[in-house]
């Protein structure tokens, strides 16, 4: 195909004449894209591992281990653990309306993951929250008030 012509299979962005891919779905005027986004499956965070150094990755398709290269092979996490760092958003983004929290969480011996936290404040470092995943595939921490509760009464 000449590099002139116009690929009409190609969905282009609103606002650029260049494809969008950064969101999925044709609904967003994007090329499709793999969800990427970790899940709990049957109460467990689905990921993988590393068989050669044991680096645990929230992705499930990758093809080697980003840290040695090693052979990756399924791994299921418990969908709880520490508060590395998190933030209050307080404007809309997406279905999220503010005030709503974001946190980092690491795991217990697994990867650190992205978790929305439904109530405000957020969590601080070292907050214990448990998680899982909400009907739009997004990680939502459940008890994350009882964290803060916990912390301010101590």
């Amino acid at each position: 195909m000449p590099t002139d012509e116009k690929r009409s299979d190609v969905k282009k962005s609103e606002l650029t004449d260049r494809p969008n891919k950064r969101r999925p779905g044709a609904q967003a005027g994007g090329l499709s894209v793999a969800d990427s986004r970790p899940r709990v499956v049957d109460g467990f965070l689905r990921g993988a591992r590393c068989t050669r150094c044991a680096h645990a990755l929230s992705q499930t398709d990758v093809p080697w281990c980003p840290v040695c290269f090693g052979q990756i092979e399924p791994a299921g996490f418990s969908p709880s653990g520490s508060v590395w760092a998190a933030t209050t958003v307080r404007m809309p983004v997406g279905r999220w309306r503010p005030p709503f929290a974001l946190a980092y969480v690491d795991v217990d011996n697994g990867p650190r993951v992205l978790v929305h936290v439904a109530a405000e404040p957020a969590p601080h470092a070292g907050d214990r929250v448990v998680f899982d995943s909400d009907e739009a595939g997004d990680l939502v921490a459940h008890n994350a008030t009882t964290a803060v509760t916990e912390r301010v009464s101590r």
